[in-house]
């Protein structure tokens, strides 16, 4: 790479751009990623807080049940080839051992180190205070950026569009699928990257830049960020759904969603959309989502991941689009209670991307719904004079309760961001007066109701399965007891957030069907004793299971989906899993499911002239791979479909404005989309990623 540009600009009369050794963020020194980081102790540190692994002062210390302390990185590479303490020899496994006491990570913080920029700097300071000045206050750290800014953006020194391809090119990781680079080895921090050209194989009317109308946005950029997860519980599911692999169209593994009060929510650095590229240090560019699943349900106490996150468009000005212009006005508005016990009927939320209190639903026959100025996705300002900018629905709640006659808000209104399109499912709180109040103030979790229809897929809209998938339909007739149970457990229901039909999540080892063998975990049951259980609500087809199980004859149709590789040939379905997760088809199966068990949705988007639509797909017909679904692959922060909040990557297209997608290639449905200059329907079909 330096090569390659010291040589263009040779060619164009210029200065070579100068090497810059890749520095840690946190400590200065140049290591690895997966190492531990590098300090320059003022003193001499005692050898009871020394690793005796690495030899050097404990970092992340970890206590052994034998009652010694490493560093985890070390005992955690250690313990890979080892099962013994490496001092008494003792057996050992990594999972019994425990963070040190908090006592111990503060006299191991508070050590005293020297800056190592030491040329410019001669600044000492504690252990845990480094990070924080290299980054805001240390004129070394400071020139070094510089110094690297202009290695990787050389661009006022070389001229023509040709250098960014060149970029481009030159950063790509030969093992990465998805044409974008990979972090250097030894690089912690945020890698910036352009993804201006589009990616093979891949349509994408989000990056599209061929209209005269768009003189403000010049590429997409994405960042490859380094993350660690800490976890208590090794064992703990960190709380998100993914979707793709190596055996799917989307190529990469991307977080389709982040589940509500999970480690990955309270870490809040993951979010939905981010295109997950390593796993403690495994590079997972073509890795089956099997193998993925499997790589993030192992123990560990802390999750080395690198992640290439979406940024948005960037602007002539060199900063990413914040969004649509928005128009905002603030409201003043004044409820007049006849008793402080009287309700305004007003639910509050949280959302997950902005600080703040949002009204969620007024609520029909309520104060505020009689009196007319509040609206759906006002933003709380203030409640009675109090800021709630920051606050929370309970806080909220308490405010209004507490409030006699006269409760004053003041709310921020935007123009075009319609509520059920900004806010994320189970992030709910009721936090009227009167609900709050029967419940000491506690938030009410609801049930959303649905904002869109889902309907059972029409016939146009029939399908053939992608590659290696399969389904069978088999009729199970048993002659049991009449007080024979079963003996199974069942999930889905169209009931649910995703529509999904009912299938078994265990044989239990009494009853029945355990004994005949031919009903397995993940199959869809279809109908038992003739009655259609393929559009009931869940605690509809129990109904339906209990009262046709007293028969002494039981006749079960079930759908069994074959997909590439065996469920039960891969080591996240054994039962020791099964124990810490609880069990549910992984994404990958839902792709083997017949169209005519699909529940689809109908998603409007709106922009205008001058924007994207903002999201990539894949798959589609090719000549050499024969016809595979569309799948959203990206969505862009900052565009419509980013906006709109109900597209998630790993979606199904299965229609444009109503026309079949179904056997079309990327050549064919890319036109259509990119003629819609205003407005467009898309049909999707959403399944559920898998939780890890």
């Amino acid at each position: 790479m330096h090569q390659m540009l010291d040589a263009m600009a040779k060619s164009t009369g210029e200065e070579p751009v100068p090497k810059v050794r890749e520095l840690c963020g946190e400590c200065g020194q140049p290591h690895s990623l997966p190492d531990n980081h590098l300090y320059n102790f003022q003193d001499e540190v005692d050898d009871d807080l020394t690793c005796h692994i690495c030899l050097q002062p404990l970092l992340q210390p970890m206590d052994t049940p034998c009652g010694h302390t490493y560093c985890f990185k070390c005992l955690e590479n250690f313990m890979q080839e080892y099962s013994f303490c490496p001092m008494d020899r003792k057996k050992l496994s990594f999972q019994h051992c425990r963070k040190s006491s908090l006592l111990v990570r503060n006299l191991l913080d508070k050590l005293i180190v020297l800056c190592p920029f030491q040329d410019d700097c001669k600044q000492t300071m504690q252990r845990c205070e480094l990070e924080a000045h290299l980054q805001n206050r240390c004129p070394g750290f400071k020139k070094y950026k510089a110094q690297l800014e202009r290695k990787k953006n050389p661009r006022s020194k070389l001229k023509g569009d040709s250098l960014s391809r060149l970029e481009a090119n030159t950063l790509k990781d030969p093992e990465i699928s998805n044409g974008v680079s990979s972090p250097a080895a030894g690089s912690s921090g945020a890698a910036v990257i352009s993804l201006e050209t589009p990616e093979p194989g891949m349509v994408n009317p989000a990056f599209d830049e061929s209209e005269e109308d768009l003189p403000q946005r010049t590429s997409l950029i994405a960042e490859t960020n380094a993350i660690e997860i800490h976890r208590d519980d090794p064992e703990e599911e960190l709380g998100m759904r993914i979707v793709g692999g190596k055996d799917t169209p989307l190529g990469n593994i991307v977080v389709q969603e982040v589940l509500p009060d999970s480690v990955v929510a309270a870490d809040g650095k993951i979010a939905p959309g981010d295109h997950i590229l390593e796993i403690n240090g495994v590079n997972i560019s073509s890795v089956t989502h099997f193998q993925a699943v499997s790589l993030l349900r192992q123990p560990c106490a802390v999750l080395h991941l690198i992640v290439l996150q979406e940024k948005g468009f960037i602007g002539r000005t060199g900063h990413p689009d914040s969004g649509p212009t928005i128009s905002q006005e603030v409201i003043h508005v004044t409820l007049l209670k006849r008793d402080r016990s009287e309700p305004l009927g007003i639910k509050l939320i949280r959302k997950t991307d902005e600080p703040g209190i949002f009204i969620l639903d007024l609520l029909d026959g309520g104060l505020a719904s009689k009196n007319g100025k509040l609206k759906q996705n006002d933003k709380v300002l203030s409640i009675n004079g109090q800021d709630l900018r920051q606050g929370t629905p309970e806080a909220a709640a308490q405010i209004i309760q507490i409030s006699e006659a006269r409760v004053n808000f003041v709310v921020l209104r935007q123009a075009g961001v319609p509520l059920n399109d900004a806010v994320e499912d189970g992030s709910t709180s009721n936090t009227s007066s009167s609900s709050s109040s029967s419940n000491g103030g506690s938030p009410v979790r609801l049930r959303r109701k649905p904002q869109w229809s889902h309907y059972r897929r029409k016939s146009s809209y029939q399908k053939a399965l992608p590659q290696g998938y399969s389904n069978q339909e088999k009729t199970v007739t048993i002659k049991k007891e009449p007080k024979e149970s079963l003996g199974i457990t069942i999930g889905g229901g169209r009931d649910a957030k995703n529509k999904l039909p009912i299938y078994v999540t265990s044989v239990q080892p009494v009853g029945c069907l355990f004994r005949d063998g031919r009903i397995r975990k993940g199959d869809i049951l279809l109908s038992i004793n003739n009655i259609d259980l393929t559009h009931l609500s869940y605690s509809e087809a129990v109904s339906a299971l209990k009262s046709n199980a007293a028969l002494h004859l039981v006749t079960l149709k079930a759908l069994e989906i074959g997909i590439p590789e065996k469920v039960s040939d891969s080591p996240e379905t054994s039962e020791s899993r099964e124990n810490g997760f609880g069990w549910a088809p992984l994404w990958i199966m839902w792709l083997g499911l017949p169209s005519h068990l699909h529940c689809c949705q109908d998603i409007i988007l709106h922009k205008s002239n001058a924007e994207s639509w903002g999201f990539s797909i894949v798959g589609g017909f090719e000549e050499n791979k024969g016809s595979n679904p569309f799948f959203i692959k990206t969505i862009v922060p900052g565009t419509p479909a980013f906006w709109d909040r109900r597209l998630k990557c790993g979606d199904e297209i299965v229609a444009v404005n109503g026309v079949s997608a179904v056997g079309m290639s990327n050549g064919e449905l890319i036109p259509m989309l990119k003629e819609q200059r205003n407005k467009v329907t898309l049909t999707v079909v959403s399944w559920p990623g898998s939780l890890v």
